[in-house]
């Protein structure tokens, strides 16, 4: 399944017993046909379904279920559609999530599991110490402010400003890049000291500004 965009802020999902759909709650925005919303807790499902909510960073969501036509989103944010086809993961924060097929996959990944770097790397843009990985072939609707930009990655040689970036999706490798002279020190300097740094093969998504969620 597919989320259609409506316009840039909304998406409608098409709701059946074979493809329902988890979602951040509070992020229905109106439906028709036979439709119900069930929370799924921590640490289990709804149905049975993989992609369970998280713990930690993440956030509160729940399950639709039924036959229908739903309409997300959030806080007037821009939504995002990433189709994955399942030869690699998405990484994001848990914030970002708007709705995504419920037969994907889920997982908290805490990123000092990548060493210090990984963990100044969260520090640093505010994403804290936890990362989201959905996994599989499904669609995922991501949260951004004014819309997102996807940018290949071949290779290496691609940086993006913190604050600028969502998420990205393949097999990424994401290093913090530190270029601190003595004008950042006393305030003088471009303001783009820390950058991150990727390399693999992918792409990575950057939103149209450096407002944080």
């Amino acid at each position: 399944m597919s989320f259609e965009k409506v316009n840039s802020k909304v998406v409608r999902a098409q709701v059946s017993p074979a493809t329902p759909v988890l979602a951040r709650r509070g992020a229905m925005l109106g439906y028709d046909g036979q439709v119900s919303f069930r929370p799924v807790t921590s640490g289990g499902g709804v149905g049975g379904f993989v992609g369970a909510a998280l713990s930690g960073e993440s956030s509160a969501m729940m399950a639709t279920e039924g036959t229908g036509n739903v309409l997300y989103g959030y806080k007037g944010l821009h939504v995002t559609v990433v189709d994955l086809d399942g030869t690699g993961p998405l990484t994001c924060e848990a914030d970002r999530l708007l709705a995504h097929d419920a037969n994907l996959q889920t997982a908290i990944e805490f990123i000092g599991q990548g060493g210090v770097r990984a963990a100044v790397r969260g520090a640093m843009t505010g994403q804290g110490l936890f990362t989201t990985k959905v996994m599989g072939a499904g669609s995922v609707a991501l949260l951004s402010h004014g819309g997102t930009y996807a940018i290949p990655v071949d290779g290496g040689g691609v940086a993006v400003d913190p604050q600028a970036y969502v998420g990205h999706v393949g097999h990424v490798q994401v290093d913090l890049s530190a270029k601190v002279g003595w004008r950042d020190a006393v305030g003088r300097g471009s303001g783009e000291a820390f950058q991150l740094k990727m390399s693999g093969q992918g792409t990575v998504y950057i939103q149209a500004s450096e407002q944080k969620f």
